[in-house]
């Protein structure tokens, strides 16, 4: 290990959650390896039994590189915050064992944290959400303070817009903060979002973006997740919990989207919808753009929803020289070797 007492270049622990992930995790950890920032280590933490997990970690030699075994399966919250204590870096960076970093991402975090002049500061990236056939620099447009994260997460500005992405595997913060307000125990969905939103409500927290992207997302892969479960009632539920945190208008947006999709998925019967309706229009502040997206999403098929946000893209993209914020890659351009996942 580096000094890790050096003012300028403090320790930073790269906390990677994984299980039944062998071979991606493999990719995660070299993008770890491959920083330009001097001072990492990465602790690996195992969520319970995994014997091919464990077995892939004992080829790979690398001083900076620890593992915690989890006796028993906890979940991302808690095997994050396992990390957490464990770790010995001043700063933490969250990477999932499906995800990985581009080389010089921790070395520009650092460096927007040393212009920040926040208690904590909280310093997030753009991504490449990176599909089988194509790759999308998200959110289209960064966060900028003062906005309210959850307005910046949930709002949207019509059909095409994914809203404000921000993915655990971008996210930089301080040890200190994370053990002050770690991640919610137990929560199967939503667990990014919870935090920022409970983190944000703190004095002294900063919250920052960089423009640039610098992890890359791997997403619509057909790998079930349990942030596509179809559970509308647990959205409501958590939504609700939130409530005195988020803006009433994000409350309705959030509503719109995530609790309607995840009813239609379900088949939810109209006692279920008719709950999902009365949420969306007495407890938060809906407005025309939000009202129109929960029509879309409680009656047009989801495959027809997709697609036109599909055909809106691709007309973006042929009609723009230097397109701003959202860029379609397709995996046959020449760019395409450097936003795919690294082979093994």
């Amino acid at each position: 290990m580096t000094d890790h007492s050096k003012p300028d270049r403090p320790l930073v622990s790269a906390v990677i959650p994984t299980r039944d992930r062998p071979q991606l995790l493999a990719c995660a950890i070299r993008s770890v390896l491959r920083q330009t920032w001097p001072n990492l280590e990465i602790l690996v933490v195992v969520d319970g039994p995994d014997p091919a997990t464990a077995a892939h970690l004992e080829t790979i030699a690398d001083p900076r590189l620890r593992v915690l075994f989890l006796s028993q399966q906890r979940g991302g919250s808690d095997a994050r915050n396992a990390g957490v204590r464990t770790a010995l870096g001043e700063w933490i960076a969250f990477l999932d064992d499906d995800d990985e970093w581009l080389p010089r991402k921790i070395e520009c975090q650092m460096r927007t944290v040393r212009a920040m002049h926040d208690w904590f500061p909280v310093v997030s990236c753009r991504l490449i959400a990176q599909t089988p056939t194509t790759s999308r620099v998200l959110p289209l447009v960064p966060y900028q303070p003062p906005q309210p994260i959850a307005d910046f997460l949930f709002c949207r500005t019509g059909l095409s817009d994914p809203g404000g992405v921000i993915q655990s595997s971008t996210l930089l913060a301080p040890r200190e903060l994370l053990l002050a307000v770690p991640f919610q125990s137990g929560l199967p969905m939503h667990q990014d979002w919870d935090w920022l939103i409970r983190v944000a409500s703190c004095k002294g927290v900063g919250l920052n973006m960089i423009r640039q992207p610098l992890s890359i997302w791997r997403v619509d892969d057909s790998r079930a997740t349990l942030g596509r479960r179809p559970d509308w009632r647990f959205s409501l539920s958590w939504i609700r919990r939130s409530r005195t945190l988020v803006s009433p208008r994000a409350f309705s947006w959030f509503v719109a989207i995530q609790c309607v999709w995840r009813a239609q998925a379900a088949r939810a019967g109209p006692v279920g919808r008719l709950a999902i309706l009365r949420a969306f229009l007495f407890e938060g502040a809906p407005e025309l753009r939000s009202f129109l997206i929960f029509l879309i999403f409680a009656f047009i098929p989801t495959r027809i929803r997709q697609f036109i946000p599909r055909i809106i893209r691709k007309l973006r993209h042929e009609s723009s020289v230097g397109p701003p914020g959202l860029r379609l890659v397709s995996t046959r351009d020449s760019l395409a070797p450097i936003l795919r996942k690294s082979s093994l």
